[in-house]
């Protein structure tokens, strides 16, 4: 079994890999099949020095508290760009760059955080600093900059700390 694993070292990708050339193209021939599985199998292998190492949760139920804290903030959040839209000639947003200092530092965290700000309306994920210890984010209409910030690191950095660091 050794063997599969050096030659599919992340089966998943290569699963997923076969699937999508076997749906882009709509067929099911022979062809198609093998390209697809030969795709399958040189594609994660000349990828696998841009793969990270595994990540390890360690605290599920922190993690598990992120995911509806997420939740309740997509919805909380729609809401709100949503009144700010239909308010817009009355008072527009004040939309701004915020620096967030950031003191989580494993990759996988950040690939986390990152993700949690595109999925949220109303903030982008605009650059992290070459040492990773700052964030900058564009909020789109953004009262309190101190209390975003405080947000941000209560309520998604410390968990994400705890849960990969």
């Amino acid at each position: 079994m050794k063997w599969l694993a050096r030659v599919l070292p992340a089966p998943l990708l290569s699963f997923s890999v076969l699937l999508l050339w076997l749906v882009l193209n709509g067929s099911l021939s022979a062809g198609h099949w093998l390209i697809g599985v030969a795709l399958a199998v040189l594609v994660p292998l000349a990828t696998a020095s841009l793969r990270p190492e595994p990540a390890r949760v360690r605290a599920p139920l922190v993690l598990t508290r992120l995911i509806l804290q997420v939740g309740r903030d997509v919805v909380v959040s729609n809401v709100d760009v949503a009144r700010g839209v239909l308010r817009g000639r009355r008072r527009p947003p004040r939309g701004r760059f915020v620096r967030v200092p950031l003191d989580l530092r494993d990759p996988h965290g950040l690939a986390a955080l990152a993700i949690i700000m595109c999925v949220i309306p109303g903030t982008v994920w605009s650059e992290l600093s070459l040492d990773r210890t700052a964030l900058l984010l564009h909020v789109f209409d953004l009262d309190d900059e101190a209390r975003f910030v405080e947000h941000l690191k209560r309520c998604y950095e410390r968990p994400l700390m705890e849960i990969f660091e």
